[in-house]
C-alpha cells in the first residue's frame, strides 16, 4: 500500500513549514487524507508530484488457464497480448497463472493486485474478462480505476473451454456442499461424486 506521511515528515521532505502544508490543504493545492482520528496525512504520490518526480507506470499483460494441460492456450493468450501491445507501441510485462478463476490466491493475481494498489500499473491487458476473475469483473474494473489502472479486454466475445467451465462449476458445488454438510461427511462426498459424474459425461 502507498505510504502516508505526517505533516511534520512531509514538511522536512518538501522543505516547507507545517503551516504552509496546512494552507495548501485549505487551498486545495495538495491532496491530504485523514486518519479515523482526523489527523492529516500526505500520500507519497503527492509528495513526488510536488517534487516533480514522475515515475513510469507499467503495462501488465495477464494470462491464466485452469490446468497444466492448457499450456497451449496459455501461450496463445500471451502471444495475443504481446501482439496487441506491439501494435500500440507499448512495452508489456507478462504475469501468468495456472489455476481456477475462482481461486483468489493465485500467486501472480495477488502480485498484480499489490502492484495496482501501489499505483505501479497504468494498464492491464487480458484476452477475456474471465482470465482475470470468474466473477466480479465489473467490481474489479471499478477498483482498478480507483487506483488509476485501466483494464483492456482484447476479445469482447467470450470463448471458454468446456472443461474449465465444468471444473469451476464442480468447485462451486463442492464449496456449498461443504458448507451444508461438512467437508468430511458422506453426504458431501456423495454430492461431489455425483456432480463430477453428471458433468463429465
Amino acid at each position: 500500500m502507498e505510504r502516508h506521511y505526517t505533516l511534520k515528515e512531509a514538511s522536512k521532505i518538501l522543505g516547507v513549514t507545517v503551516k504552509t502544508l496546512q494552507n495548501w490543504d485549505k487551498q486545495g493545492k495538495i491532496r491530504v487524507v485523514r486518519t479515523p482520528g482526523g489527523r492529516r496525512r500526505i500520500p507519497e504520490s503527492e509528495i513526488k508530484r510536488i517534487l516533480g518526480i514522475h515515475e513510469e507506470r507499467k503495462i501488465i499483460g495477464y494470462a491464466r488457464v485452469s490446468s497444466r494441460t492448457q499450456k497451449d492456450d496459455l501461450e496463445r493468450q500471451i502471444q495475443a497480448i504481446q501482439q496487441y501491445a506491439k501494435e500500440k507501441g507499448w512495452s508489456v510485462e507478462i504475469l501468468k497463472d495456472i489455476g481456477s478463476g475462482l481461486n483468489e490466491k493465485r500467486k501472480n493475481y495477488q502480485k498484480l493486485l499489490r502492484m495496482v494498489m501501489n499505483k505501479e500499473v497504468s494498464k492491464v491487458i487480458i484476452t477475456y474478462p474471465d482470465r482475470l476473475t470468474r466473477f466480479g469483473f465489473e467490481t474489479l474494473k471499478t477498483l482498478f480505476q480507483a487506483f488509476g489502472t485501466e483494464i483492456i479486454v482484447i476479445n469482447k466475445t467470450q470463448k471458454e473451454p468446456k472443461e474449465e467451465l465444468i471444473e469451476d462449476l464442480i468447485t462451486i458445488i463442492s464449496h456449498f456442499a461443504g458448507k451444508l454438510y461438512g467437508m468430511r461427511s458422506h453426504k458431501y462426498k456423495e454430492v461431489v461424486k455425483n456432480a463430477k459424474q453428471l458433468f463429465k459425461e
